[in-house]
């Protein structure tokens, strides 16, 4: 592919390479879990393929794990250890330079997937597993509400440095204007707002910077600490025990198969696999 930001449409054979990867991806990082007792949960549309079609969404072009805050500390004690470099890394906030998002990211060594209008981000930027990490939000609603705004400017503030280009209006100025703080700084300040979120044990966790799926503004602790062996394309993953309640809380009716139209791919421009070398 060229070197352009313009959007690139995955084809079908695309996407089923892709998740091949990403299902690489996803067998490294169980592997590491399981050797080192950290409990975790295959998430998103990654359960709901899981649960509806035995693996991936046809469609999906990405795959999705997710811990609360403690077990994530302890896969970053092990992840360089144990991590086989020659096909893999691992992106977080605090170990990579530039990279401005509130999870994880574990990515294929010798390929390339650039989200469209992230061709900016100064750090490589290969196909990879999203690796959410969850911190404790208050069970009391209105306290919720109150750390779900806090987040939302922090979430602002990090994505600054793609909202500039692709925000128009006063938008486009407001993120010119957040991303002026440093970055050392806004990341040294959440590091302090994470370790004050997760000072008091809660019922309710949340992703921090990543937008809630509806106005709850939390999820129940349990759906990621109680978890089971589920298949997925012929493998064994971590997966919430109670599915059900957990995929009817993000996605209502999770069965019916949305309409065509409504089946999107993430906007990607460049792709490269490791065979392209």
């Amino acid at each position: 592919m060229g070197k352009s930001n313009k959007i690139h449409n995955l084809s079908v054979n695309e996407i089923k390479k892709l998740q091949n990867i990403e299902l690489e991806l996803l067998i490294e990082f169980d592997r590491i879990c399981r050797k080192h007792n950290i409990t975790y949960s295959i998430d998103g549309g990654t359960l709901l393929g899981a649960v509806r079609h035995g693996g991936f969404i046809p469609w999906d072009d990405d795959a999705d794990v997710i811990l609360n805050r403690k077990e994530y500390e302890k896969f970053l004690l092990v992840v360089d250890q144990e991590l086989n470099k020659d096909k893999f890394y691992f992106q977080d906030l605090n170990r990579t330079t530039g990279y401005r998002w509130g999870y994880g990211k574990l990515r294929r060594a010798n390929t390339e997937f650039v989200r469209l209008n992230q061709e900016y981000m100064p750090y490589e930027q290969g196909i990879f597993l999203d690796v959410f990490v969850c911190d404790n939000v208050p069970d009391n609603y209105l306290l919720r509400c109150i750390c779900n705004f806090n987040s939302f400017i922090f979430r602002k503030i990090f994505y600054s440095k793609v909202g500039k280009h692709t925000a128009v209006g006063i938008d486009k100025l407001i993120y010119r204007i957040l991303e002026l703080i440093p970055e050392k700084s806004i990341k040294k300040i959440y590091a302090k707002y994470v370790k004050f979120r997760n000072m008091k044990s809660t019922e309710m966790v949340k992703c921090l910077t990543f937008p809630a799926c509806n106005r709850v503004y939390g999820y129940k602790r349990k759906w990621y600490e109680d978890t089971i062996d589920m298949k997925f394309e012929g493998i064994t993953l971590r997966a919430c025990r109670d599915y059900d309640e957990y995929l009817r809380f993000l996605y209502g009716d999770y069965l019916k198969l949305p309409p065509v139209e409504k089946r999107k791919v993430h906007p990607v421009s460049k792709l490269r696999f490791p065979e392209d070398k």
